[in-house]
């Protein structure tokens, strides 16, 4: 059975906890206090070396100096969620986007937005897949798995302003 390999690095919003697959694909970022965020597991390898770019890509985009994360991600979940993951990774660093419109972009009816949430809730992947750029509709923040007080920092970072 493949071993999950796991590291911690220090953020301006909290440890982050990074895992990736046997091939150093990254598979999971989970903040501190993460609704469904996960934990390290006794089973698991601590193999700090193997985050290193995704450390200094961390880095570089929490400095304003990266817009766009050049890492091999590897998230697992229903083909529904899987199309969803792909549209967040479309929205570029500094925009924002609703669910009715990444719902548009999978060709999903403007009544599966309340699947999008679960899709959008249910990313591994916070920060490097920006599921912290989908916004309500009326232009609000709305939920986010490591707290809107992170989302709100997250897309100040990026320039974003509300209204």
């Amino acid at each position: 059975m493949a071993r999950t390999q796991y590291a911690h690095v220090d953020s301006p919003v909290g440890q982050l906890l990074l895992t990736a697959d046997e091939f150093g694909a990254l598979t999971s970022l989970s903040v501190p206090g993460q609704k469904g965020g996960r934990s390290v597991r006794p089973d698991w390898r601590h193999a700090p070396d193997l985050f290193r770019d995704a450390e200094r890509q961390l880095a570089a985009y929490f400095a304003g100096e990266l817009k766009e994360f050049q890492l091999e991600l590897r998230a697992v979940g229903t083909e529904f969620r899987e199309k969803v993951w792909a549209a967040l990774d479309s929205v570029p660093y500094g925009a924002t986007t609703t669910y009715g419109e990444v719902a548009a972009r999978i060709g999903a009816s403007r009544a599966a937005v309340r699947a999008i949430g679960g899709a959008v809730g249910a990313n591994p992947l916070l920060i490097v897949r920006p599921c912290h750029r989908v916004i309500g509709a009326d232009g609000s923040l709305t939920g986010y798995a490591g707290g809107l007080e992170r989302k709100q920092r997250l897309l100040t970072l990026e320039g974003w302003t509300s209204g």
